[in-house]
């Protein structure tokens, strides 16, 4: 009972607790030292019995010092085993989210998201920077009269610069110069399939197409395995189809143009716009490239399945152009790439538009020439940049 007792004191609040002692010890004193003064002289006798009460009053207030010291302590040490239990809990810590991405440790996901593209070689050499009077996106373009190559326009045309899939109209005439069979058949192995840039294909391993289906579809929607197994199949083997590509070159005058694959899926084939222009002339005297390349679209059976191709560039859908030859081109390093024989105000041209800095900025840039053809700016003196000035450029 008696513990029961305590427990519910030491529960009381040590604030009220001292707040009723000092009460207590205040009456106390009042009742001992601070009597009336008229009833201190009316009698001497009563002093003694005042004096054995204040000596009570006083006992009880030092137990009740006592009790509460006694539950103040007991407060305290209940405090303290409290402080050291929470003290001994185990601290939540935060973890921050984590992933793998390509061989990569990420810590958030912005920073993927985020990421910047790498340059293009025509921006890390400050291409983009040269001014232009129709403000192209290009960092490289170069229009001529296809008659007397007399330059229209010139925007860097000495810039050596990666060309990406505009390496395969060399593949077409290196396939067409070899004279072999268009009918033979051609199978996709893995042999086939792109390690360098590890991009995809609808044109699965095992398909079977003739080699001009293959030829058709690379031009066309620029079907890169196409592209692969062409070469593989070239007498000699690949690495005899890469030194016909130089030879071609080297032929046609392009002495700024080096290949490494039929497909371009390399930053390692490079040419200046100055070489297309030979390039895509020499290109165009093949009637198969000219309809192959300007197709809307074809179908192709690969001996599991149909395949639908459209082509990669938008202009030949355009019934407001009259397109006799093109072909498109992406990777990093390139960025986006065209190139086209086209016939404007009566007048046929070659276009060369090379490292586009949007998907269809290339597009747009090939408008604005047109749009300033037509308006005579053609007979205008030729805009010439600076990097182009000093002769070979980058």
């Amino acid at each position: 009972m008696k513990s029961d007792k305590l427990l519910s004191f030491s529960l009381i609040p040590s604030s009220v607790i001292s707040t009723a002692l000092s009460v207590a010890v205040s009456v106390a004193i009042s009742a001992t030292l601070v009597a009336p003064e008229g009833a201190f002289a009316a009698s001497q006798d009563a002093a003694p019995a005042k004096t054995a009460k204040a000596k009570k009053a006083t006992r009880k207030v030092a137990k009740a010092e006592a009790e509460t010291a006694k539950a103040s302590n007991k407060a305290t040490a209940v405090r303290t085993v409290a402080a050291k239990d929470e003290d001994a809990r185990p601290v939540a810590k935060k973890r921050r989210v984590s992933y793998t991405m390509n061989g990569r440790h990420h810590s958030a996901v912005r920073r993927v998201a985020f990421e910047p593209r790498q340059p293009t070689v025509g921006q890390a050499f400050g291409l983009h920077e040269s001014p232009d009077s129709l403000m192209l996106r290009s960092g490289v373009a170069y229009v001529v009269d296809q008659n007397t190559l007399e330059p229209l326009f010139d925007k860097n045309s000495h810039a050596v610069v990666p060309i990406a899939s505009i390496s395969k109209l060399m593949t077409a005439m290196v396939v067409l110069d070899s004279k072999e069979s268009l009918s033979e058949q051609i199978e996709v192995t893995d042999e086939d399939r792109d390690y360098e840039k590890n991009t995809g294909s609808r044109l699965s391993v095992g398909s079977v197409l003739s080699r001009e289906d293959m030829l058709h579809i690379a031009l066309m929607a620029s079907e890169n395995r196409a592209a692969a197994a062409l070469s593989r199949y070239y007498p000699g083997g690949r690495p005899a189809f890469i030194a016909a590509m130089n030879a071609k070159a080297k032929q046609l005058g392009m002495t700024d143009t080096h290949f490494e694959n039929s497909t371009g899926l390399t930053s390692h084939n490079v040419s200046t716009a100055r070489d297309l222009v030979k390039m895509v002339n020499a290109a165009y005297q093949y009637p198969m490239i000219r309809q192959f390349s300007t197709d809307r679209s074809y179908d192709v059976f690969t001996g599991k399945r149909n395949l639908a191709y459209n082509s990669t560039n938008a202009l030949v859908r355009n019934a407001s152009w009259d397109i006799g030859l093109q072909k498109t081109g992406f990777i990093n390093e390139a960025g986006e790439c065209l190139v086209m024989q086209t016939t404007i105000h009566n007048r046929p041209v070659i276009m060369v538009l090379l490292d586009s800095s949007g998907k269809y900025s290339r597009f747009a840039d090939a408008t604005r020439v047109r749009t300033w053809l037509d308006n005579g700016g053609a007979d205008q003196q030729p805009r010439i940049t600076s990097a182009d000035a000093g002769g070979a450029g980058t």
